[in-house]
């Protein structure tokens, strides 16, 4: 299935594509020949990514500084790919920000975090889904998560909504495609773990030993996308996947078992916490 969209001559949109796993997932294509649209407000790495994109094999390569909060935007966006390649396979809504916010905080990281994180996968599927749809064509949507939209920890909760968020459009998504008559378009949702990026890099100038690398990440979801997975949860050097559906599965628990909300951080259930990661 997915040889006959990752292929020489497919074209795939990447947004936030300038840098961190978006260029990663960039290179990952164009190691496979694919013509590349790299979109990205960070305009200055936009010359850099193109020419390592052009260096592992892109086909063709066009890059855009257009703004994912700005549906207008990606509508002439997509109105210039299909002009130029004729339409785009592979769409993939990574651009993400995370300047920090807290409940009573500045309402502009709110607006921004939203419009960033949650409105722009929005405008990136209404922008380009409907001609990815009539092409007929087999082809992918790639929705860039994060385990804080599953587990909701405290201490970024803009940040949290917009991923949460995320997760359910994504999955309505997937719903709405394979209910389509005639099309050929699947929804996916990546779930990054621990990855060293500017995004969380802080003030560390070296990769820390338990994150992976951006590479890492997109080889990963090419290999689970291979295998037709819609969730790919991403371990980490830290992190394996039995830790992260441990704390999944907590995480819901707390309806099931009517606790107190976030009762993983929660002063009266952290010894029953810990005694269940433990297996206790």
């Amino acid at each position: 299935m997915t040889d006959a969209i990752f292929r020489p001559g497919a074209v795939g949109v990447v947004t936030g594509g300038a840098s961190g796993i978006g260029l990663a997932i960039v290179r990952a294509f164009a190691a496979r020949g694919m013509a590349v649209v790299i979109v990205d407000r960070e305009g200055d790495r936009l010359a850099d990514a193109a020419s390592a994109a052009r260096a592992d094999g892109a086909a063709k390569v066009l890059t855009s500084n257009a703004d994912v909060a700005d549906f207008e935007a990606l509508a002439r966006l997509g109105a210039e790919v299909r002009r130029r390649f004729g339409g785009v396979d592979v769409l993939v809504n990574n651009a993400g920000i995370q300047p920090g916010s807290s409940i009573f905080g500045p309402v502009k990281n709110w607006q921004d975090i939203l419009a960033v994180n949650l409105w722009g996968p929005i405008n990136g599927v209404r922008a380009f889904v409907p001609d990815m749809i009539a092409r007929e064509r087999p082809g992918m949507v790639i929705n860039t998560g994060s385990k804080q939209g599953i587990t909701t920890p405290p201490g970024d909760p803009a940040y949290n909504v917009s991923k949460a968020g995320l997760k359910a459009y994504t999955e309505a998504l997937a719903h709405e495609l394979r209910n389509i008559e005639g099309c050929r378009i699947s929804a996916h949702l990546l779930i990054p773990g621990f990855v060293f990026t500017g995004l969380t890099a802080g003030d560390r100038k070296e990769k820390p030993a338990g994150a992976w690398t951006p590479a890492q990440t997109a080889d990963f979801m090419m290999e689970r996308l291979a295998a037709g997975d819609f969730y790919i949860l991403c371990p980490d050097n830290d992190v394996p996947r039995e830790l992260d559906e441990k704390r999944m599965v907590w995480a819901i628990g707390d309806i099931i078992e009517n606790r107190p909300a976030l009762s993983r951080w929660h002063p009266d259930h952290a010894e029953a916490f810990a005694a269940y990661i433990g297996g206790k």
